[in-house]
């Protein structure tokens, strides 16, 4: 750790990807930590960090977070990294959604060239009616939103009736939940597999930006 952040990847990779965490879960989850590493692994310079309230939980605290409220915290943590070259954020679930909130003002100033969000959190489970999504209707920041097919949070039959912004592309991947991962007995693919597709598709992604 440097300053904060999990960093991983080469050191001269040319695109940088910053990532935050989801609601429940530390920026050295389970999932958080395999999905850098398939990132890593295929060229990109990783970096995740944590928001305070998370960081907190880690001496006892417990504050619920509100997403709304982190975007200043995202920031700050793309101005303490500093990253040399074109610079991708994002996140898994809330910390994709955080950094789409704030991805376009970014954008418009050059300090950004991309968004990716592992799992976006369209809406809560089992509450479909409340979409997370008018500020992506608009949203005109490159983005790639990587899902699983029965992510409770978004699924393939509910996403697509979305009014998304044309500069959102969705990989879905099959059978993943909210972490990507497959039921490798129903789908035929394991939690590695999904994870390598992502990063392939991300770098594949990432060679098409403007930058």
């Amino acid at each position: 750790m440097a300053d904060g952040f999990l960093l991983q990847g080469p050191q001269d990779a040319h695109y940088t990807i910053l990532l935050a965490h989801g609601a429940g879960a530390p920026m050295d989850s389970t999932s958080m930590t395999a999905a850098a590493a398939a990132l890593a692994g295929v060229g990109f310079r990783v970096a995740r960090f944590e928001f305070a309230y998370m960081a907190a939980r880690r001496t006892g605290i417990r504050k619920p977070p509100r997403a709304e409220t982190l975007n200043p915290e995202y920031e700050a943590a793309i101005a303490a990294l500093n990253a040399e070259g074109p610079l991708i954020i994002g996140g898994k679930s809330m910390g994709g959604r955080v950094a789409s909130m704030v991805a376009d003002d970014l954008h418009d100033r050059g300090k950004i060239v991309g968004l990716i969000c592992l799992g976006y959190p369209f809406h809560p489970p089992g509450q479909p009616e409340k979409l997370r999504t008018s500020h992506l209707k608009r949203l005109a920041t490159p983005t790639l939103i990587c899902q699983g097919t029965r992510d409770e949070f978004g699924t393939r039959d509910e996403v697509p009736g979305y009014d998304l912004s044309n500069r959102i592309e969705i990989l879905w991947l099959e059978d993943g939940d909210h972490d990507l991962k497959p039921r490798k007995k129903i789908s035929g693919f394991s939690a590695a597999d999904h994870l390598a597709t992502m990063a392939k598709a991300a770098k594949a992604w990432a060679e098409r930006l403007p930058v």
